[in-house]
Formats: structure tokens, C-alpha cells, sequence
């Protein structure tokens, strides 16, 4: 028997209808909307891409939407004063600036330079450390991690007591949703163990996992032998494996494979993501839901 998919698609949708919902009675209420600003540095077609996204989603939901595109050749000193200007800018409550930067630019320094207050993308050492700590001090959890959290939550999958085993250890993925599984809150108390490339006889490992989140970034890595028959399983991975010619378009797109082999993973797992269209589509969904709470406690009533 096959397993669940659990559709990201499908849940973006369902929580940007809330998002929606929750802008329209705000904005009667208190006269206001969310102020989202993306500063795009340069004309990386991939960054390009995520940012008209971005927008087009942001927009739909009702929000202030400010795109700020610079040349590539922008002073460093330049962009950090950009960016104090929109700390101070009390329209806006969440301040994204696209990666990667140009090599001339300090990538930490800049993201240092966010407001931590309005860092909606949650990678300001001080909103990491919020959510090491967890409970009310997590302001903004990273949006990828914050999207798979909902997608185990949302498809009933039980994470109470859970053995979860995160393949992948970086700070974007890895790191961040092992300790959002860990904390002791709803959607979480599991046990959890992180792994990675380097760990001895990950299929030992991958084996135990009532919840298999794996986020390496190797196409395939994850054997099927390696699953617990009935496990959720979390595909973050994007992997670009070759091209082929769209049906509906004619153009050439990109062959994506997930970290783990799908086709026969499917038979054995009890849930499974499939790529695309498993996590992927969450991380705009939730940076959408970290700007609504920005605004939620500059107002006062998160």
C-alpha cells in the first residue's frame, strides 16, 4: 500500500486562506497591514524567481509590498544604510534581504544589520537564540523548518515521543527543526537525533525514525531498505539532476530529485513528501505568516 502524500501545496493553501483572513480582520480592526520589504542585490535569475514569488504572494495576501532591487556593484556601507532605513520605518515589519550577495559584501554582517524585530526570516543570532530557547521567546522560526513542522502537524502525524531523525545538520534546515521538534510544545516533545554524510551507518540511524526529515542535499541518498515501513517521511531536498522538455510549454525545465528515492520509498513509508511540491512550497507560506506576526506584536495583540 502506498503511502500518504502529504501534498505542500495543498497545505499552503489552507494556511494562506488564515493569513488572508487574519490581514482582512486586522486591517478593519486596527487600520493597518503587514509591510514586507525584499532587497534583491544583483540579477541571480534563481534569486530573481524567488523574489517575484515572494511578491506576487504578498500581494495577494494584502500586504505592503516593497520591492528594492540594487546593482550588483552596491557599496556595502550603501546597503547597510538601506536596510537602518527600514529598520526605522514603522510601514514595515519585515525586512528580507535575498541571498547570496556579491563577494564584495559581508553576507553576516548585513543580515547582523536587520532589525531582529523585523528579521522575518529568522537568521539573526538573536531570533537563533530565541528559538534555542523556545516557548514565547520564538519570534520568527526560519521559514523552511517553520514549513515542516506544519506539514507533519497538519497531516496528523503524531510527534509526541516520536524518534526523529534529521538527516543534515545545516542552519537553515538541519539544525533549526531538530530543536523546534525537541522543545516542549504542541507539534513537538519528540526525541531527536541529528545526523549527516559523515555519521557511521546512517542507515542504522535512518532506520529508528518514526519521522525521517532529510535535508542533505545529495539526490538519492536515502535508501528505501533504509525506511521504517510506516514512517513519515520529509523530503527537503532539491536537487537538480539533468532537463527535459515541458509538455505544456515546450521549454526545457529542470529534472528534480528529493534525498530520498521516491518511487520506492512510497511503498514502504507511511507518509512521504513528494519533490517538488512537498516542503518547498511552505518556506514563502510561512515567511508570509512570520510578517503577519511581526506586525501582530508591533501591534500589541500576538
Amino acid at each position: 500500500m502506498s503511502a500518504t502524500l502529504i501534498r505542500g501545496t495543498e497545505i499552503r493553501d489552507e494556511i494562506l486562506k488564515e493569513i488572508k483572513a487574519e490581514v482582512d480582520r486586522i486591517k478593519e480592526e486596527h487600520g493597518v497591514v503587514p509591510g514586507l520589504v525584499t532587497i534583491l542585490v544583483g540579477e541571480d535569475p534563481a534569486s530573481v524567481s524567488y523574489v517575484t514569488a515572494k511578491i506576487r504572494t504578498a500581494q495577494g495576501l494584502g500586504y505592503k509590498e516593497v520591492q528594492d532591487n540594487r546593482s550588483e556593484d552596491i557599496a556595502e556601507e550603501e546597503l547597510l544604510s538601506l536596510i537602518e532605513k527600514y529598520n526605522r520605518d514603522e510601514s514595515i515589519h519585515g525586512i528580507l534581504v535575498q541571498l547570496p550577495l556579491p563577494k564584495h559584501v559581508d553576507e553576516k554582517r548585513v543580515l547582523n544589520a536587520v532589525d531582529p524585530d523585523k528579521d522575518v526570516d529568522g537568521f539573526h543570532p538573536v531570533n537563533v537564540g530565541r528559538l534555542m530557547i523556545g516557548g514565547s521567546e520564538v519570534k520568527f522560526p526560519p521559514c523552511t523548518p517553520a514549513g515542516i513542522q506544519e506539514l507533519i502537524v497538519r497531516s496528523g502525524v503524531e510527534t509526541e515521543g516520536a524518534e526523529v531523525v534529521v538527516v543534515g545538520r545545516s542552519n537553515i534546515v538541519g539544525k533549526p527543526i531538530a530543536n523546534m521538534l525537541l522543545q516542549k510544545a504542541p507539534g513537538a516533545n519528540a526525541t531527536v537525533t541529528v545526523a549527516h554524510t559523515r555519521t557511521r551507518d546512517l542507515a542504522y540511524h535512518c532506520k529508528r525514525a518514526d519521522i525521517l526529515i532529510v535535508a542533505a542535499g545529495v539526490p538519492g541518498l536515502v535508501k528505501p531498505e533504509w525506511l521504517k515501513p510506516g514512517a513519515c517521511v520529509i523530503d527537503v531536498g532539491v536537487n537538480r539532476v539533468g532537463e527535459k522538455i515541458s509538455e505544456k510549454t515546450g521549454k526545457k525545465v529542470a529534472i528534480l530529485k528529493g534525498d530520498v528515492d521516491f518511487d520506492k520509498a512510497k511503498e514502504i513509508a507511511g507518509y512521504i513528501t513528494p519533490v517538488p511540491g512537498g516542503v518547498g512550497p511552505m518556506t514563502i507560506t510561512m515567511l508570509m505568516r512570520n510578517t503577519l506576526n511581526s506586525l501582530k506584536f508591533h501591534l500589541g495583540i500576538a
